[in-house]
């Protein structure tokens, strides 16, 4: 099978480009190859962050439609079942992902890009679920993730009405954490994966893991597995040499462990 994610390591950061013409749709083959990759990022010591994009004027305009045409009600269910526990992973990835989006965000592009730890837009992407306008709903986790973003009644409007929103409104609402011209996006998040990447990738687990627990869990509970993170990351050998650092007024040159 050919791949439709074009992947470039640059220092301690994986770029996955999605390319599949014409317009990056999410069918199942991207969908299977995307599983993979992450088992083989999980596993690789040397990649600390990810940034994730589209080939051309698309980041992903949705899912492959063409699919749909052969789905009974049962099998519409597991497709999105499917989707929405490849959506949860990562989300719940040990390693932060960045969406950079360069264009067209619909539908399951937008349920992505939604799952990712941090949001980058271009200026002229457009960004919406149309799924009403098919007559279905979102499946893979939109109608859950878009309002704990934008909250409850903006999330609303724009599902009832299919809206397409450009970068400056999703910067507005909170969909997206910072917006570039288009030709400056990509190294944008370059610059913000490798920041990140100088960190410890211990503490980089630990802390995706506690900022989850927001979605998950009450305060007490989070504080609660917030302060039991705390004394994990104390068993470190990072804790170490991030604190000898600090003393000597340098920078720490983390091991990983």
């Amino acid at each position: 099978m050919d791949s439709r994610w074009n992947v470039q390591i640059t220092g301690r950061v994986a770029v996955a480009t999605i390319t599949n013409p014409p317009a990056n749709a999410l069918g199942k083959p991207v969908l299977a190859q995307l599983s993979e990759l992450l088992d083989q990022w999980e596993n690789d010591e040397k990649i600390k962050a990810i940034v994730l994009t589209g080939e051309g004027r698309f980041f992903i305009a949705g899912a492959d439609i063409k699919e749909f045409t052969e789905l009974q009600s049962a099998d519409a269910e597991a497709m999105a079942k499917y989707g929405q526990a490849l959506f949860d992973r990562l989300e719940n990835f040990p390693k932060p992902i960045i969406a950079a989006i360069n264009g067209a965000c619909l539908g399951g592009g937008l349920e992505l890009a939604m799952a990712c730890h941090i949001r980058l837009a271009a200026q002229e992407a457009k960004l919406g679920l149309p799924e009403l306008n098919l007559g279905l709903i979102p499946g893979y986790g939109g109608t859950q993730r878009l309002p704990r973003l934008v909250g409850r009644g903006v999330a609303t409007q724009l599902i009832l009405t299919s809206d397409m929103i450009g970068g400056e409104e999703a910067l507005r609402i909170g969909l997206v954490e910072a917006i570039y011209p288009a030709e400056q996006l990509l190294d944008e998040a370059m610059k913000l994966a490798s920041a990140i990447a100088t960190k410890s990738a211990v503490t980089l687990k630990l802390a995706l893991a506690a900022i989850q627990g927001t979605v998950e869990l009450s305060l007490p509970e989070g504080l609660a597995k917030e302060a039991k993170l705390f004394g994990e990351a104390f068993a470190s050998e990072d804790v170490k040499e991030g604190v000898g650092a600090f003393l000597e007024k340098r920078k720490p040159n983390f091991a990983d462990r």
